[in-house]
């Protein structure tokens, strides 16, 4: 079955900045699971994908525009912790350079420490990969046909159905 819209697509990834370390491997835990045609994915790394089928593995390599973005100057700002998602419930020490997730009006969104206070985080708001060209090594593991119910709400339903 090929990757076209109205497709669940599963797969692994490898993501690294050309001639330097990996950043990021899916084969460290689950794979990548995306409905196709919804923009739930890197548009440029969805269109790479799309026509491949299981078993196959493709290199991207996208720029910035394609990825995450250029950066933004004057996206820094102070926020109060209460905005910081932390699951744990434990009290965390914040440092410069961490990256924590905000939880925002438009969902989880992450930021990057700048500078920690007692009550308040200076952050800054651009994606910690934004301006960056990034080569992803991709296996396609499975495709499927997305349920009625996955194309209704435009995203992947966990297994055994909606998980929201």
């Amino acid at each position: 079955m090929l990757i076209e819209k109205n497709k669940v697509v599963t797969f692994h990834y490898r993501m690294s900045e050309p001639g330097h370390d990996v950043i990021d491997d899916s084969r460290k835990g689950n794979p990548v699971v995306y409905l196709h045609g919804y923009q739930g994915m890197l548009q440029g790394l969805e269109n790479a994908m799309a026509g491949k089928q299981a078993g196959d593995q493709l290199s991207v390599t996208l720029t910035p525009e394609q990825a995450y973005g250029m950066r933004q100057e004057g996206s820094q700002q102070r926020i109060s912790l209460k905005h910081v998602i932390n699951d744990s419930k434990k009290k965390v020490t914040y440092k410069p350079g961490s990256v924590v997730q905000l939880n925002t009006e438009h969902g989880a969104r992450p930021a990057i420490v700048i500078k920690a206070g007692l009550k308040t985080l200076d952050i800054d708001t651009n994606h910690p990969l934004a301006g960056k060209t990034l080569t992803f090594e991709v296996e396609i593991v499975g495709v499927r046909a997305a349920t009625v119910e996955e194309i209704a709400h435009r995203h992947v339903h966990g297994d055994g159905g909606h998980h929201h």
